[in-house]
């Protein structure tokens, strides 16, 4: 065995990164003997095209309500129901009465208020723009076994009674800056109305009758929400969490629990509330409505493509892995490097929207199973990326898609084989259709890591990106019959034939 040759292998494989993504890939079994081996490199041509992403699944515990209209793309609304969680057992303490009952704390057999409090963390869009959202009551419990989280769900269908309807700006100037720059001030928007308050009272008297509370109880009196906007164009919220409080009056106690009368020389009354929130343990769904034409009318522009979110443009690649079977059918893949490199993005006002930091390229016939199942990258058939600037230009790469590579090439292997000798050529092209065999996805996801201390990153989570982005990438559909719009799939291997 020459070891010029094995050296020039080896440098081909440091060029694609001696990363987790060759994984069993690489030089495999050398043959025995002093026979040639060849690190070389070949480029072939990958054609891209826009497609609508249609609905996406979105399970989340955000919640994202408003409009916003860009020239580019179009409008977006977004809107979104929610359940409210109940605590196991909540109780409301017993009313005070000095003869009867002289350790309840409780002032008054009635609660005083009630509320529904949205909180944001973030927003797009402009911050004083004027806003109006209205809440709904749902006429019907939302399943979970049954329920479907895309994006394109019928939120209108679940409308109910009505609530409360709120005028709002993204930044309240009715609080002071002290209040606003605060470090553990949170922007909220809060809802009140007779009806709130009705609900209120129904939860406090049923507890009482019950004696406790729970969710199956507090369903029959709320079977969640409804949050739509109904005026404004330019803001959309990011919703991290509702509250439903309940606000009552009780009295102080001393440390034997009697009541005591004055505090201070004032009556020894204070507020507090009961909560009910919106966690993890219930529903939350988005609806997300796009203009479909302009996007349709994005999608058919050919000399590049998009990606534009939410819910919006997904771009597509064609792998030319027939001609990689077919020109190195007798060599030893070793790297496959894609990039995606995107036109500058102009800035027109300060709300314009960026390009999408975290892209995943994931095979197009697992794009719903891959998010409903909440899978993580495995580098096989999914690969995350960041959008890296490199030259003044601003590019996705994927280092190494050779894993993705192999195990395509030999699913279709299996077919052949499974299909005995009746694999013909009209077969072999309803198959790759019917498999979307060579077409991958590139997708602008949300990732998020663990809590742990130590200094590795752990993805537990991969969802679709909702918040407002879109880039423009070199490629496009007119790549099928013009080499210029085409991409370069960089693919390095290792050849045995002993030819120079």
């Amino acid at each position: 065995m020459k070891v010029k040759y094995l050296l020039v292998a080896l440098l081909a494989l440091t060029f694609f990164g001696c990363d987790e993504n060759t994984g069993s890939l690489g030089l495999g079994i050398f043959p025995d003997g002093d026979q040639n081996i060849n690190g070389r490199s070949a480029k072939f041509s990958v054609t891209t095209e826009s497609t609508l992403s249609e609905a996406v699944y979105a399970k989340t515990s955000i919640g994202y309500v408003g409009k916003f209209s860009d020239p580019m793309f179009g409008f977006y609304e977004c809107s979104f129901l929610a359940q409210l969680y109940c605590p196991e057992g909540i109780t409301f303490p017993s009313v005070y009465d000095k003869d009867t009952n002289p350790k309840g704390i409780m002032a008054g057999d009635s609660i005083h208020t009630a509320e529904l409090v949205l909180y944001y963390s973030k927003y797009f869009g402009d911050s004083l723009n004027a806003c109006r959202m209205s809440v709904y009551e749902l006429n019907q419990e939302l399943n979970a076994e049954k329920f479907d989280y895309y994006t394109n769900i019928d939120a209108e269908s679940y409308k109910g009674d009505f609530l409360a309807r709120k005028a709002y700006t993204a930044v309240d100037l009715s609080l002071s800056d002290s209040i606003r720059n605060d470090d553990d001030f949170i922007p909220f928007v809060r809802l009140t109305s007779d009806k709130i308050k009705e609900l209120g009272e129904k939860i406090y008297t049923t507890s009482k009758q019950q004696g406790s509370f729970d969710f199956e109880s507090f369903k029959k009196i709320l079977k969640g929400i409804y949050v739509k906007s109904d005026y404004g164009d330019g803001t959309i919220l990011y919703v991290d969490q509702i509250n439903l409080n309940v606000a009552f009056r009780a009295h102080y106690t001393d440390s034997l629990g009697n009541v005591i009368q004055k505090k201070n020389g004032q009556d020894s009354l204070y507020y507090t509330t009961r909560t009910f929130a919106t966690t993890r343990e219930v529903i939350q769904a988005n609806q997300i409505t796009n203009d479909k034409e302009l996007l349709q009318s994005k999608v058919d522009e050919v000399e590049h493509t998009y990606l534009k979110t939410p819910a919006g443009i997904f771009t597509r690649a064609n792998l030319p892995l027939n001609r990689i079977a077919e020109e190195l059918k007798n060599d030893t893949i070793s790297g496959v490097k894609l990039t995606f490199t995107s036109y500058n993005q102009p800035i027109v006002d300060a709300f314009s929207m960026k390009a999408p930091t975290t892209i995943l390229l994931l095979r197009e016939k697992d794009k719903d199973t891959f998010f409903k199942d909440n899978k993580l990258s495995d580098n096989i058939t999914s690969y995350i990326t960041t959008q890296e600037y490199k030259s003044g230009l601003n590019q996705y790469i994927f280092p190494n898609l050779a894993r993705l590579v192999k195990t395509c090439l030999t699913e279709k292997e299996e077919a052949k084989k499974a299909a005995g000798g009746t694999w013909t050529a009209e077969q072999e092209t309803k198959w790759e259709a019917d498999n979307q065999w060579n077409q991958v996805l590139l997708i602008p996801v949300t990732i998020q890591y663990d809590n742990s201390s130590n200094n590795s990153k752990n993805i537990i989570s991969v969802r679709h990106d909702l918040q407002p982005s879109y880039v423009k990438l070199k490629g496009g559909k007119a790549g099928e019959t013009d080499e210029k719009y085409q991409l370069d799939l960089e693919v390095t291997y290792v050849n045995f034939s002993g030819k120079q």
